[in-house]
């Protein structure tokens, strides 16, 4: 099985030099020539002219060298090209790939750029502004977040010190020039400068064509973690009113931690290269989404525990920190989780899409739409109903209710346990029944 490090190939091609510069851009590989897709041996023709050429090729085209050997399995040759990772950026006639999961892919635009930077040492955010000045910073913003650091305890001593002096401590500026992230972290204006960074909310009847209304938030990352988060709670998301005693208690239609931690993420580590950030919200869902995907290294898999810490934007990130907006432990996907299951709502959606990363948090996941979004067919889709009314739902319960045969039965319970992931079987034979997962 393909990796984020091994790659198979029945046969040499010049084309795979692609996966040899992705490799050596990300965290290295091996390539198998002459193998399946499982890994077994098939044999390769040529083995002895290609133990030549393949090194000269990467060799001249990359100016990297990489290890070549011919091995041998069950009389058939096959060669295992190692590609070890490389500190400096690596291109193939001046393109530049990247291993993301088990693919290659090539890097271009502002995903181009932001690599390029990482393997110069920085970050976007830590480049220089040279058209902004400390008076497009907002000093209210950096007075409020002073009192969020002294709070928790993380700001290192400022006591006495001016603006000027913690923007260089906290190397938010350089020789007195403010840096990308202090205006997208303290600015006035951040849109002046990057017009792109703003969040856009939108309320969605049936579908995204079906557009209500829409809203544009613009500031600093300290004004709109609050204003984004005022806009949803009073004018986007209904509010449940319970009642103790005689006191009125506003609830939240999602658990305000998770809201919360979603929006910091995505302001944190979006690319402010890319496109602004868009929330959606709809009858039984909402979704975030911000451009940037999943850092190198960083898997879909492992956002459900515990994981490294890799931000985009370091200077914004550590300063958020400090400012005890986030801890920087890769905690932040498993808060969202547990706030939705302390909320008896679905396991939210993580995903990557459109070339960025979205959360998507449901009232019910559950009902017919949403169902039928995911591709199953109307029997499925009733079968789902049918165990969210009863609780389960046996394979002669599917045959009655879809009027189908026991052998189609079988094959789309099966696939509501394999594919969708939505059912577990719970025991054996004919007293054996199918339940849905989680929340």
């Amino acid at each position: 099985m393909e990796t984020q490090n091994v790659e198979y190939k029945s046969s040499w091609h010049d084309d795979h030099l692609k996966v040899v510069c992705g490799f050596a851009n990300t965290q290295g590989g091996c390539i198998r020539i002459g193998t399946d897709d499982d890994g077994k041996p098939v044999g390769v023709k040529n083995s002895k002219k290609l133990m030549e050429d393949i090194p000269n090729k990467i060799k001249s085209t990359m100016g990297i060298t990489a290890e070549v050997n011919l091995l041998q399995k069950d009389g058939k040759d096959h060669i295992e090209i190692i590609v070890l990772p490389y500190s400096v950026p690596i291109s193939l006639r001046g393109r530049y790939y990247v291993r993301i999961g088990s693919v290659t892919v090539e890097l271009t635009g502002a995903a181009l750029n932001e690599f390029l930077l990482k393997r110069a040492g920085r970050t976007w955010d830590d480049v220089a502004e040279p058209r902004a000045s400390f008076d497009d910073i907002d000093e209210e913003s950096f007075r409020r977040y002073l009192v969020m650091a002294k709070e928790k305890e993380r700001l290192p001593d400022v006591e006495g010190l001016s603006m000027k002096e913690i923007f260089e401590k906290l190397r938010l500026s350089e020789n007195g020039e403010l840096k990308r992230a202090a205006l997208i972290l303290f600015g006035k204006d951040p849109c002046k400068f990057y017009t792109n960074a703003y969040v856009k909310i939108g309320r969605f009847g049936k579908n995204d064509a079906d557009i209500k209304f829409q809203d544009v938030e613009e500031g600093n990352i300290i004004v709109l973690l609050r204003e984004v988060l005022s806009r949803l709670n009073h004018k986007y998301l209904t509010r449940p009113i319970e009642f103790e005693g005689i006191l009125r208690l506003d609830g939240y239609e999602y658990p305000l931690p998770a809201l919360r931690e979603i929006l910091l993420n995505a302001l944190i580590h979006r690319s402010y290269a890319g496109s602004f950030t868009q929330i959606k919200v709809y009858d039984d869902s909402m979704s975030v989404w911000n451009d940037g995907g999943l850092p190198v290294g960083i898997t879909l898999e492992s956002l459900w525990n515990t994981h490294h810490s890799k931000p985009r934007n370091d200077i914004i990130a550590d300063v958020c920190f400090k400012g005890g907006l986030i801890d920087m432990w890769g905690s932040g996907t498993i808060r969202i989780i547990e706030s939705c299951k302390e909320a008896e709502l679905p396991q939210p959606e993580l995903k990557e899409c459109f070339g960025g990363f979205m959360v998507t948090l449901f009232k019910d996941r559950f009902n017919k739409e949403q169902l039928t979004k995911l591709g199953m067919n109307t029997r499925q889709v009733e079968a789902v109903l049918f165990v969210k009314k009863n609780g389960k739902i046996t394979n002669k319960e599917y045959q009655e209710i879809n009027s189908v045969a026991k052998t189609t039965t079988t094959r789309e319970l099966t696939e509501l346990v394999e594919k969708y992931h939505l059912f577990t079987n719970t025991g054996k034979g004919a007293g054996s029944y199918y339940e849905i997962i989680g929340p």
